[in-house]
């Protein structure tokens, strides 16, 4: 049986990203994709357990799911396909995921959810894509993927790849940037007087770094950035060794 891989986003089954990424990495293994019945942008990590999940097959090796993208992964590979996936590859999504953006990028969190059930995972956006196709970005993303089927991740260890509208001039290993909202809320009023709200407004500011995804992107460079799940601080963990003998003398004082 050839080697299957998941294809997944955020942006929904129908959308023209999903398809350029499940072509591109067609040539590497037998390609399924398992996608969100409709656009599920920045749901983060995401899981529906308060109801059931209904899986429709909508053509051949291509299932539409009423779920997150997280969703899709783990059903995908706990459950719909025929073997355990070489790869998940979550994209292409439409416009970047960049720096801080991460935390809450659905086409991030499908791979997050694949690395932590062990599938060696990565997410794919372009910048730009409604005005550029995505044949540049469907190169890169099969490049990438071929070298990772072969050197593997580190454990707990996703890679999160940007690229530019239109042709990578180049692609450089990153690190994430920071971003840098100053007007990020805004409110209007409707009809009835009723204050409403939109959050996210105005194009965010970027702090300066040279080694970031950001920079690279804005370069017209494809950029690969490695991300750990471990979130723990352990520099912040040894500097704080102290607290624990004190906050449990604090505790035993503490009437029970």
């Amino acid at each position: 049986m050839a080697a299957v891989i998941l294809v997944t986003n955020d942006d929904g089954v129908h959308a023209a990203g999903l398809d350029a990424l499940a072509g591109a990495l067609d040539e590497l293994g037998e390609v399924y994709v398992v996608a969100p019945d409709r656009e599920q942008s920045a749901v983060g990590h995401s899981l529906t357990l308060h109801r059931p999940l209904r899986v429709t097959q909508v053509g051949e090796r291509r299932f539409a799911v009423n779920g997150t993208p997280s969703d899709c992964v783990n059903l995908a590979v706990l459950g719909l396909l025929p073997g355990r996936p070489v790869l998940v590859a979550a994209g292409i999504n439409h416009g970047s995921n960049l720096g801080d953006d991460v935390t809450y990028s659905g086409t991030v969190s499908a791979a997050m959810e694949g690395t932590l059930l062990g599938v060696p995972s990565m997410a794919v956006s372009q910048a730009d894509a409604g005005t550029a196709g995505f044949e540049g970005a469907a190169l890169v993303a099969r490049l990438v993927a071929s070298r990772l089927l072969v050197e593997g991740l580190p454990a707990k260890t996703l890679l999160n790849v940007n690229i530019p509208g239109g042709t990578a001039g180049g692609i450089r290993m990153t690190r994430l940037g920071h971003r840098v909202y100053r007007d990020k809320v805004v409110q209007e009023v409707d009809p009835r007087g009723q204050p409403y709200y939109w959050i996210g407004a105005g194009p965010p500011e970027w702090a300066e770094d040279e080694a970031s995804d950001i920079a690279a992107v804005q370069r017209g460079l494809a950029s690969v950035t490695p991300l750990h799940l471990d979130l723990t601080h352990y520099g912040a963990l040894g500097r704080m060794g102290d607290w624990e003998g004190s906050l449990n003398a604090l505790l035993k004082k503490w009437p029970r």
